[in-house]
């Protein structure tokens, strides 16, 4: 796995062992960020699922201003402190489930990247914390990743969806 753009581009990042977490491949990456390539400078970024922190990590290295990465596990968030000493940049990592995090965190985000478990189920519900906790900007985009065409709150709009073999890509903004 590897920083595909920017300040950090070609930079290996550490990953998981084993087939127990699914990172995001580096197809899907290149291209999500391609469609988003005009809205990563300045931005402020909420990881809320990080694993490794790769989507967070790729997000500082195209020029977001702030990136907040959680993850319930220690072992991503470990993994993601690791990542980010090993390119000596700078992020706030949390230890929470979604939902603590989505009411921990202060103000809004310009990107908020959605990808749980697969098997988890968890999207509507984590679409409607967001949109409860008020945490997307006006223009601001919600990234789902998922294996399945997920069920979208009446609150949100999509933006543009694109399937990659097994992994759709979901963008949704606000209504």
């Amino acid at each position: 796995m590897r920083v595909i753009a920017g300040k950090y581009r070609g930079r290996i990042l550490a990953e998981f062992k084993g087939r127990a977490v699914r990172p995001t491949s580096d197809r899907v990456k290149e291209s999500v960020f391609e469609i988003l390539s005009r809205r990563f400078q300045g931005a402020r970024v909420l990881d809320l699922f990080c694993g490794s922190g790769a989507l967070g990590i790729e997000s500082l290295s195209r020029g977001a201003e702030e990136v907040i990465f959680n993850d319930s596990s220690r072992e991503s968030v470990l993994l993601t402190k690791k990542n980010l000493a090993a390119l000596k940049c700078e992020g706030k990592v949390l230890q929470m489930d979604y939902a603590a995090a989505l009411g921990a965190v202060s103000g809004k985000f310009d990107l908020i990247f959605v990808d749980p478990p697969y098997s988890s189920g968890l999207y509507t519900r984590v679409l409607e914390l967001i949109a409860q906790y008020d945490r997307l900007n006006t223009d601001g985009r919600v990234v789902c990743e998922s294996e399945e065409e997920i069920a979208v709150p009446a609150c949100y709009r999509i933006a543009d969806a694109r399937a990659y073999g097994r992994t759709r890509v979901t963008f949704l903004e606000r209504i």
